[in-house]
């Protein structure tokens, strides 16, 4: 059983038992999410999201991912700009696909 679920602008196929790292959501390590968006069951599609469907699952992780740089640079002057930027991410654990 698979499931298409949308969280982050995303869109993510999951199966019981997978671990995903999505968008960070509020929420501990340990506490149970639900995801309510979700566009297909074993290819039951909805128009755009299935009613009385859900996909229980388990925050494992809260963190950061590695660090990209972003440089600026303005061509025909001597500007420039060296940035870092970590995205913020939740690592989580599908349990069930209701639906």
């Amino acid at each position: 059983m698979f499931a298409i679920i949308e969280t982050g602008g995303k869109q993510i196929i999951v199966k019981p038992g997978d671990t995903i790292f999505i968008e960070k959501v509020e929420g501990k390590e340990g506490d149970k999410f639900t995801f309510d968006k979700v566009l297909a069951i074993d290819g039951k599609i909805g128009t755009p999201y299935l009613k009385n469907a859900s996909v229980s699952s388990i925050i494992e992780k809260q963190g950061k991912a590695k660090k990209i740089v972003v440089y600026r640079h303005n061509a025909k002057s001597t500007h420039k700009r060296k940035l870092g930027h970590r995205q913020p991410y939740t690592r989580v654990k599908i349990l069930e696909i209701k639906g």
